[in-house]
């Protein structure tokens, strides 16, 4: 197989400014830290020529001691690329999340090696056997975390960053474990994932990162025996071995561990939530509610318990108990990865492959003929396509409900549960004699499964209300203009295209929000005591009345596209969009549940330019309708995009190829990926993963 490239980031005349960045961002960084930064220093052969001082970064690289990192540096010593140039001294950082030190290993070539650790004032200190196996276990965990999904969002964030697989043996698999069992009690300290408020044992980043890694590889056995030496210090760890057995289909063990530790300890979140998600998969949507319920009253304060609670409901076909459950849920801030701050470089060296590997992974200008990548104001407004964390997953099950029911529906069921602002400004200038103050609010109602005060029927078709008056859900098949009015507009202008969807879709008015009452004069009146009208309505969050609107822009436009193509298709004319707009579609008809149409657009993006975003959009396709070889066809384009930016290992290809061999043999998955025309490089790069999987899947059920 071909070397791979090493990207090269140029300093200007002052050498060491990247280090010194790295060394200031210290006291900021709160995650598992960025990326490793590799410093070198390179000097011309000519005589008397000045040095130069280059970089990049890179995970997956065995930080286990000073040797290990020594060693990655000197295979950086020689490039066949550059013939004019030689490295005198290289630099290796990699950061320690645990005691918040930046390890360093210092390399002249030839000469000496020395390692030391800088804490977050710049002072040097001592780099003991202790902190090595701290780092060892932070750098695995941050190959994980910085890997790629296949999108390529992950790899555009950061410029020239390699990407290795830090564990390719069951030894260092081995060596994984034992530090991970080691520092395990101490993993809190390494903080937790956006949804998370408070990490604890069981939820923080290097629990996040053993789950992965186990889900990645299929060694349940491996995590099976890890969890149940951790059990007997602290049964909390129950949960992790619970999902680890279910995962790996011990299902009649993993639901005797789940009672058997609930009895125990009967108010862990974590337990209840692992139980409510197992009766939800098995269609038990009863015993999963009371789960969930069991699983808020726990810990009310974490958003996963309150969206679990929330994903019941739209299961049970509640919406108006799951609307008011996604208004409790509290919201977090999204904080992103630590990512390196660095100066602006003099030049960028992103160096290719020797050879063109597939046409179809050339993601410059698009082909002969086709738009460029120009993006309509419209689209690029998309603020869903922004969503992280808790905002992501709460718009997530907004548009499940949406998807379901429709969105008349969903307006209608919305106005039954929330005080709208135009009944909030009528009562308010039209005072009666108040009743009696309710004691419930949005959070006690959604736990006792009665909205109004009285129980109502689970579908919103049986709610007594005339469907008929605002109009009926919109047909899956249909889009939304299509099922307002039965069939798309005749004309060929985008005018027309957005007065189709002006009136097919009634514009969501607002609702009235906590702020607004508690603001100004107005006293907080939560049982709204004194506007009997809307006694039994709750106040809509200001997050949450913000998505009403985001989804409407999205269904908006996703109305207007589908129209716009109806009219070209019906005058027989080529409907023209950019790359980046196909893409963007793509995904929006994506997070809609528009699954042919999302394909469609992304298929579309493809046939301009290579898109990883694309690619992986269709992968997940195609894994859904379980067509092998086109799925071969998509992991080896999303493999060679990777390996052409630097990046030789990424955990979901990884699982999307352990679990085909899986399901297929090794045998027939390598023959069809022997009998694609493909060159050699590209074809060890695919064999290359296989050959991993297969080794870790034959190693039996090594601890």
């Amino acid at each position: 197989m071909l070397a791979p490239a090493v990207p090269e980031i140029i300093e200007d005349d002052d050498i060491g400014l990247a280090v010194d960045a790295r060394t200031e961002s210290l006291p900021a960084l709160r995650e598992l830290g960025p990326p490793d930064l590799v410093h070198l220093v390179k000097q011309s052969t000519k005589a008397g020529a000045k040095q130069t001082g280059v970089y990049h970064h890179v995970t997956g690289v065995d930080a286990s001691s000073s040797a290990s990192l020594a060693a990655y540096v000197n295979t950086l010593t020689f490039n066949p690329s550059d013939k004019t140039h030689k490295v005198v001294s290289g630099l290796y950082c990699c950061y320690n999340a645990f005691s918040h030190l930046d390890m360093r290993v210092e390399v002249k070539i030839p000469g000496s090696v020395e390692s030391y650790c800088v804490d977050e004032r710049g002072d040097r200190r001592v780099a003991t056997d202790s902190l090595w196996l701290e780092t060892f276990l932070c750098a695995v965990l941050r190959a994980y975390s910085y890997s790629d999904d296949g999108s390529g969002d992950t790899i555009k964030k950061i410029i020239g960053v390699r990407r290795f697989n830090p564990i390719t043996s069951t030894e260092q698999e081995h060596r994984f474990f034992e530090a991970a069992e080691s520092l395990f009690f101490s993993g809190r300290q390494l903080g937790s994932d956006p949804e998370i408020q408070i990490p604890n044992v069981v939820t923080n980043h290097l629990t996040a990162g053993l789950l992965k890694y186990i889900k990645t590889t299929g060694r349940h056995a491996s995590g099976v025996n890890l969890f149940e030496k951790l059990r007997t210090k602290d049964v909390e760890v129950s949960s992790l071995l619970a999902r680890v057995l279910l995962e790996g289909d011990e299902e009649i063990q993993a639901v005797r561990l789940l009672h058997d530790s609930l009895q125990d300890v009967p108010m862990d979140y974590a337990l209840l939530d692992c139980q409510a998600a197992f009766c939800q998969s098995k269609g038990e949507g009863e015993m999963a509610l009371e789960l969930a319920k069991q699983g808020v009253t726990a810990a009310p304060s974490e958003f996963s318990t309150w969206a679990r609670l929330a994903e019941v409901y739209v299961d049970l076909e509640q919406w108006d108990l799951a609307l008011l459950t996604l208004n409790s849920c509290p919201m977090f801030s999204y904080q992103d990865k630590d990512s390196p701050r660095m100066p602006e470089p003099s030049r960028v060296l992103l160096p290719i492959l020797p050879e063109s590997a597939l046409d179809e992974i050339d993601e410059g200008q698009p082909r002969q003929g086709e738009p460029f990548d120009q993006v309509h104001v419209s689209l690029r407004k998309l603020q869903a396509a922004t969503y992280q964390g808790t905002f992501l997953k709460a718009y997530s099950l907004l548009t499940r409900i949406a998807a379901s029911i429709g969105w008349d529906s969903l307006l209608k069921t919305r106005s039954h549960v929330f005080v709208m602002e135009e009944e909030y400004r009528s009562e308010r200038h039209h005072p009666v004699t108040p009743r009696a103050p309710s004691s419930k609010n949005a959070s006690t109602v959604a736990l006792s499964g009665t909205p109004n005060g009285h129980a109502t029927p689970a579908k919103a078709e049986e709610s007594g209300e005339d469907e008929s008056d605002d109009g009926s859900a919109v047909d899956d098949d249909k889009t939304p203009a299509e099922g307002a009015n039965g069939s798309s507009v005749n004309g060929s202008s985008k005018e027309n295209a957005e007065l189709k969807a002006d009136q097919s879709m009634e514009k969501p008015v607002p609702t009235i929000a906590a702020e607004e009452v508690k603001s100004g004069n107005d006293d907080a009146d939560a049982s709204h005591s004194s506007y009997p009208g809307f006694q039994n309505k709750r106040l809509c969050e200001r997050w949450l009345d913000n998505l009403f609107m985001v989804l409407y822009e999205d269904l908006r436009i996703y109305t207007i596209w589908r129209t716009e193509m109806g009219q070209y298709r019906q005058q027989q004319m080529q409907y023209k969009k950019s790359a980046a707009e196909w893409e963007i579609l793509g995904d929006l008809a994506e997070r809609l549940h528009h699954t042919n149409e999302a394909l469609e657009a992304y298929q579309q993006c493809l046939n301009i330019r290579f898109s990883p975003k694309s690619m992986k959009g269709i992968l997940r396709m195609y894994e859904k309708k379980g067509d092998t070889r086109n799925v071969l066809a998509c992991l080896i384009r999303l493999i060679t995009w990777q390996y052409r930016w630097y990046s030789e290992f990424s955990p979901e290809l990884f699982y999307s190829i352990r679990k085909l061999i899986e399901e297929e043999g090794a045998v027939k998955v390598r023959s069809i990926v022997q009998s694609t025309n493909l060159p050699q490089h590209v074809l060890d790069l695919t064999h290359g993963y296989c050959q991993l999987c297969v080794a870790f899947r034959s190693s039996g059920t090594e601890g």
